[in-house]
């Protein structure tokens, strides 16, 4: 089986998509698998851009195909913001708790139809055999809750209110929030990329073309 670098050591990432990678016919690794740095500094301006940059430098320092994931949250009332800058909202060494306070004193006053907010996450899968990098994304939409609930999930998940289920993301079951999360969706555009590529490394491997991945 060809092994997958997914280009994080996020604690909550991995756990996701060890859900929802769960088939797709590659050996996922991570970069303390390795004992590589993937690290880079996310300098983009968007989504497309940081997950590009993770993914190739991911597939650069492994020689695997890489996968990596950029996300956000982005909250109508104060012009999208955090945005791409979510994980880096008051700063990289700012508490979650601490962001969730700046957000509820922005929005102190608002409607609740001003609490519109939605998630976006983009993925990009690097293909260190051809450089080609192909992206996936997926948005879920719901509102900043009025205090933060839910134990589950991680980053911003307590503040945000899916109002179909009556519940922040926090509060889902697992099973649920992988059904309907921004990476969940994103993920689906992803495993068909994923699959595309497994094609490419069969039929390659056959000829005895195929280097990169294989062990």
């Amino acid at each position: 089986m060809p092994q997958l670098l997914l280009a994080t050591n996020n604690a909550g990432k991995l756990a996701e998509y060890d859900v929802l990678l769960e088939g797709c016919g590659w050996e996922v690794m991570t970069p303390r698998d390795l004992g590589i740095d993937t690290e880079v500094d996310e300098t983009g301006e968007t989504y497309e851009a940081n997950a590009t940059m993770k993914a190739r430098r991911g597939a650069e320092v492994s020689g695997l195909v890489t996968l990596a994931d950029d996300s956000g949250i982005e909250i109508e009332a104060i012009d999208g913001e955090p945005g791409v800058r979510s994980a880096r909202f008051l700063g990289e060494d700012a508490t979650y708790a601490e962001r969730f306070a700046e957000i509820q004193r922005k929005l102190a006053g608002e409607p609740r139809e001003r609490r519109r907010a939605r998630f976006r996450c983009v993925i990009a899968v690097a293909d260190p055999r051809t450089g080609v990098v192909r992206t996936a994304e997926g948005e879920v939409f719901g509102l900043i809750a009025e205090s933060p609930a839910g134990e589950g999930g991680f980053g911003y998940d307590p503040v945000f209110w899916v109002p179909q289920r009556s519940a922040t993301m926090a509060d889902l079951p697992e099973h649920q929030k992988n059904i309907i999360s921004h990476r969940a969706r994103a993920v689906a555009g992803a495993r068909q990329i994923l699959k595309e590529l497994l094609y490419e490394h069969e039929r390659n491997e056959g000829d005895g073309n195929w280097e990169p991945g294989t062990r």
